[in-house]
């Protein structure tokens, strides 16, 4: 069996954030690797880090102890190779569908094709939307051209900060197939933050579970993930159900 190659470390993370009147860890000897053309599902309650831990592998946070290697070098910065979705986009209201998408590319000087560009926005069947401003998308077509900006950025490692949270059920479902269907074609690794059980099980092939106490409670193996048949199986189900359990008791 070949095994891919480790593209992300993170070891002995700790994050504390210095404020009156006492300082507060919100992350705490976190340590994983994801490999290559693989994907990760992070869970757990409320304040417990979720989002903290996709800044500081966004190089947008420092660590306060620890590392993180993307390839096998120590970040000290936001890399390249990383691409961040925000859980609100992140769109400019200002700028059309057209300028949006491309921003993120024009910002990091990569030379993109017309080809290429018209070739991600028909992945995501938002080919008709350029003219079109923020406000006049719907939740699911703005995360669409969240996605294909960051995929324009050609990278990596993609990471999502619970990015179908405020969008209907069948259309999120929709945008999870669509994920995984780039992620399959394209060959990157993504990191999903989410609250959802059955969107982590659905997307995550590793699920890593963060508990109240900064640190990670459980970490499940989910190799059926990204299937687009896998939530109609019973191993689904009891993926879920396993995964609640775990919440629940923590």
């Amino acid at each position: 069996m070949v095994t891919s190659p480790e593209l992300l470390r993170v070891a002995g993370l700790r994050k504390t954030f210095y404020v009156a009147p006492h300082p507060k860890t919100v992350l705490n000897d976190v340590n994983f690797a994801l490999s290559a053309h693989d994907s990760l599902a992070v869970v757990g309650p409320s304040g417990c880090g979720k989002t903290t831990l996709l800044l500081m592998i966004a190089g947008l946070l420092p660590p306060s102890e620890g590392a993180i290697l993307l390839e096998g070098s120590v970040m000290k910065g936001p890399p390249r190779g990383v691409a961040l979705v925000l859980q609100h986009y992140g769109l400019f209201p200002w700028k059309t569908v057209a300028a949006n998408i491309s921003l993120g590319a024009k910002l990091r000087k990569i030379r993109i094709t017309d080809q290429e560009l018209q070739g991600v926005k028909r992945e995501l069947g938002i080919e008709d939307l350029d003219h079109l401003y923020p406000e006049q998308l719907s939740g699911g077509q703005r995360q669409r051209v969240a996605l294909a900006r960051a995929i324009l950025l050609r990278p990596s490692l993609l990471l999502l900060d619970e990015p179908f949270a405020a969008i209907d059920t069948i259309t999120r479902e929709r945008l999870q197939n669509s994920l995984s269907a780039l992620f399959s074609r394209r060959r990157f690794s993504f990191i999903v933050v989410t609250h959802s059980f059955e969107e982590a099980v659905f997307l995550g092939r590793q699920i890593l579970v963060l508990d109240n106490g900064a640190r990670i409670r459980a970490t499940l193996h989910n190799p059926g993930a990204g299937n687009p048949e896998y939530r109609r199986t019973p191993e689904f189900f009891r993926q879920s159900l396993s995964l609640r359990n775990i919440l629940e008791d923590s």
